[in-house]
């Protein structure tokens, strides 16, 4: 059949329509491909012949408020392996093995796994010195990669706070596990390429990725005050080898915390060799036991508060005991202290004193202070395992859970618990959020990311109060129960604390926690220290006697090292036989040798310079030093 030129016609201009139709769809698939795919199947192809040898970042370094450094890092390389890189596995393995000293067989299973990248993990975080040595091999396949370690360079120091780093950099406690996701940074890495057979491909470069370093932690921790710490808290564990020891310094204007440290301690490089209860427990906030009459404060501040009790005015009697529901509740000296005013009875630290003004307040007002000033439940400081104490039940507070809750007795709360609170009833009446974390740094540019300011919960008494209490404290140290604090030149005031330990619901013999709050400068606080010494041994177990003197010279040198400025009027110190007098020491200028050692009976002079009158002294003129102290003067013509 003849088929026409028209039908013919048709059927060719079909066949072109489709050819062409068919190239445009090609053409338009290839372009599609080439430009708007091609970066992403060129990443694909790469990853598929890439191999990446981490980088890990350094973690941020944790440094005081002026910049010490307490937790660095120190650079420790990792060995990585690539297996299909390797051509003679037994000699690769008895080359590294010998370089590592580990087992040749440990390092022929590592570098013969079926994987793309392999680190050995007996050679993670080694020394400089080391990789040095691994390099020198030249071995196909072994590459050496950038690694750190944490660093604490003063071991033990400040340990329970800071916590501790794993091998992998990771936070694990402390501080080091708060700010873990702050710390930490982010990985790098150095990429190269390799063919299916894992053969690099020379004509690709490397592509490094650097990581990206973790944050630096500020914190509100002074190293000058912690070091006065850790040294007394060394000081006090040999002289009375005790079962523990607590020490809190805080700002009581802000919550900043400037110390804290306990015993027993540990080194976080070494933590694997101490017992997890010591490093797993940082006593100043998870400890919890009965605060014994530094509790007295709380009572006080209550009783000031709602006008109860004139401290001058007002008299109790103590016959050395008060029953109350037929339960004769002591105090601690035998006898009692007789007729006394109640600052008398602050003073003495007497218990019928403190159980009167908590009949005088009533369970209900008792108990809103002191939740008040933050008992049973938790401060809020920016540390794991913080502890909340043991209140009784206001439904379950009799006469005599009252009366023991005044004086400190059948509570349970926490040392950071009684330093915000004490710090409330000085400070003006303020209760603060303790803290502990003061900025986070990026190390690149220095700028600051995070700034933590002062949280202030509420104001639980007045100014007032507060001004009454500081005046009651301060006899205390001067005159009363806490003279071992008392430093001269500078207004202390305080509150000892003596708490028997309770175990399987009955209280143990001659086993105590003897505790000293003190602040200073009594007028205008500017430091609250904390100290409590759990079972002294070989002394008497009072607050007054282990921690008041402990407390007085933390204070002591704190307040030179916070460059506190002296204050000229303080309440004169009630001497014991223990105590050596002091005197004032005179204005000697212009005087001659012979005028003064006429006038200096109490006190010994160490003359130097030539001439007739004196035209330096030292100390100056109406300083206090203890009697028999040395002036030194300097003789000149004047």
């Amino acid at each position: 059949m003849r088929v026409s030129n028209v039908t013919v016609r048709k059927r060719l201009a079909l066949v072109l329509v489709v050819g062409l139709l068919t190239f445009l769809i090609i053409d338009v698939r290839l372009g599609y491909v080439q430009f708007i795919m091609g970066d992403w199947l060129t990443d694909r192809a790469k990853s598929s012949w890439s191999r990446n040898i981490p980088f890990e970042p350094k973690r941020g370094e944790i440094i005081d408020r002026n910049g010490v450094a307490l937790a660095t890092n120190i650079s420790a390389p990792t060995v990585w392996a690539v297996p299909r890189q390797i051509e003679n596995p037994a000699e690769t393995a008895e080359s590294l093995a010998a370089v590592l000293n580990i087992k040749k067989e440990t390092v022929f299973q590592y570098i013969t796994k079926k994987e793309s990248i392999v680190r050995i993990n007996e050679a993670r975080k080694i020394s400089h010195e080391k990789a040095k040595e691994v390099r020198a091999l030249d071995l196909k396949g072994i590459y050496i990669g950038e690694d750190s370690k944490r660093h604490y360079p003063f071991g033990d120091y400040l340990s329970h706070v800071l916590g501790f780093a794993g091998v992998d950099n990771q936070g694990l406690m402390g501080l080091e596990l708060y700010y873990d996701e702050e710390l930490k940074g982010e990985q790098g890495s150095v990429q190269f390429y390799a063919n299916a057979k894992g053969q690099r491909m020379d004509d690709m470069a490397d592509d490094y990725e650097p990581p990206k370093d973790g944050l630096d932690l500020k914190l509100t921790i002074d190293s000058k005050v912690q070091t006065i710490v850790e040294r007394e808290l060394d000081i006090a564990e040999a002289k009375y080898n005790p079962d523990g020891i607590i020490a809190i310094a805080m700002d009581p204007n802000s919550g900043e915390i400037l110390a804290m440290s306990s015993r027993p301690n540990f080194d976080p490089a070494n933590f694997q060799h101490v017992s997890p209860e010591v490093y797993n427990r940082n006593l100043p906030i998870w400890s919890a036991y009965e605060p014994g009459s530094t509790f007295k404060i709380i009572t006080l501040a209550a009783a000031l508060e709602e006008e109860k009790v004139d401290l001058e005015k007002d008299h109790f009697h103590d016959p050395g005991y008060v029953e109350v529901s037929g339960a004769k509740i002591h105090c601690w000296k035998s006898g009692g202290h007789g007729s006394q005013s109640f600052l008398e009875v602050v003073q003495n630290s007497c218990n019928p004193g403190f159980v009167e003004l908590g009949e005088r307040l009533g369970k209900e007002t008792l108990f809103k202070y002191i939740y008040d000033f933050g008992f049973g439940q938790k401060t809020g400081i920016d540390l794991q395992g913080e502890g909340r104490g043991i209140l009784f039940k206001l439904d379950r507070v009799g006469p005599v859970e009252q009366a023991t809750t005044a004086f400190g007795q059948g509570v349970s709360v926490t040392p950071i618990q009684q330093v915000a609170a004490v710090a409330a009833a000085v400070n003006g009446g303020t209760l603060y959020t303790p803290y502990i974390a003061k900025e986070l740094i990026d190390p690149a540019t220095g700028k600051v990311v995070m700034k933590k300011s002062p949280v202030a919960k509420r104001q639980v008494i007045s100014e007032e109060t507060s001004k009454h209490i500081r005046h009651a404290l301060e006899t205390v140290v001067a005159q009363g129960s806490g003279k071992g604090a008392f430093v001269e030149s500078y207004r202390v005031g305080g509150k000892t604390g003596t708490a028997q330990k309770a175990q399987g619901g009955r209280y143990l013999e001659n086993n105590y926690i003897v505790s000293f709050i003190g602040f200073a400068p009594a007028d205008d606080p500017e430091i609250v220290v904390y100290i409590a010494v759990d079972n002294p041994k070989g002394t008497v177990q009072f607050g007054g006697v282990v921690a008041a003197p402990i407390v007085g010279k933390i204070m002591e040198d704190s307040l030179h090292a916070l460059e506190v400025e002296p204050r000229k009027e303080q309440i004169e110190k009630e001497l014991t036989w223990l105590d050596t007098p002091m005197v004032e020491v005179p204005d000697l200028l212009g005087l001659t040798n012979v005028e003064i050692r006429q006038m200096l009976v109490n006190l010994k002079i160490d003359v130097s310079g030539e001439g007739k009158k004196v035209v330096k002294q030292s100390p100056s003129a109406g300083t206090k030093v203890k009697e028999g102290s040395t002036i030194r003067i300097y003789m000149g013509e004047k």
